[in-house]
């Protein structure tokens, strides 16, 4: 599903030229969950948004879907984006202004469906994350908790082939936490989906089919993990 090959990065120049990534390599595949793992300001952030096609690279190919990202005009990139990747962020990014259902469908709206069907295909997704009732609701009336399952249902209400999300846990407790990672093993298996998660929360590493660890902008090892049991979201005071 995304294959990424010697990718290069920097920003600024001269003396203050950073080089943010480093001939690196990832592959995140159908039906799985891929955590990419490191210290803040390794790069994660920057890959992630080079996979997303927000961030354009200097050398390497990135292929998404079987589409190079670097061999698209920005107008054709754009498009991709909308209909084949849905993003899930650390702040939910809800519009306070509109109700729950509204803030799920504007995917939907972006792509030119009617407004009468986004509402339909909200509530939809809306019952699958344990939010059918609350669709009225403006997203102040919610828990954190309850948020962060809105924005779930948001960027999967276009039915994208790869979701990729941003430190998705890090503002939750550990039962919210919980909730949110079955629901993205779910995603991932069905229908299968790519799913990439940046994330420093080592809570959540269980739940990981591949973790690939990152530092100073290159990635260290790729280490898959075989599920005998049901991962379990690892409590604060555990030992």
């Amino acid at each position: 599903m995304v294959d990424v090959r010697a990718v290069e990065k920097s920003f600024g120049e001269g003396a203050s030229r950073i080089h943010v990534l480093k001939q690196v390599n990832l592959q995140a595949r159908s039906g799985e969950i891929t955590m990419l793992v490191g210290p803040s300001g390794c790069g994660k952030t920057t890959l992630l948004s080079a996979i997303a096609g927000t961030l354009r690279i200097e050398s390497g190919e990135i292929n998404v879907l079987n589409n190079s990202l670097e061999k698209m005009s920005g107008h054709a990139l754009t498009r991709f984006r909308a209909k084949s990747i849905g993003f899930i962020f650390q702040q939910f990014n809800l519009i306070p202004t509109l109700t729950v259902a509204e803030n799920v469908g504007i995917p939907l709206l972006i792509q030119g469906v009617s407004s009468g069907k986004a509402l339909t295909r909200s509530r939809e997704i809306l019952e699958k994350v344990g939010l059918g009732p609350r669709w009225k609701e403006r997203p102040n009336k919610l828990s954190g908790g309850e948020q962060q399952r809105v924005a779930i249902a948001r960027a999967l209400v276009h039915e994208p082939p790869l979701v990729i999300c941003d430190e998705p846990t890090a503002a939750l407790d550990a039962q919210n936490g919980e909730i949110v990672l079955d629901l993205f093993r779910q995603v991932a298996r069905s229908p299968e989906r790519a799913v990439i998660i940046v994330t420093h929360d080592n809570r959540i590493f269980s739940y990981a089919d591949r973790i690939a660890r990152m530092d100073d902008g290159e990635i260290l090892e790729v280490r898959e993990q075989l599920h005998t049991e049901k991962p379990h979201f690892v409590h604060e005071h555990a030992h």
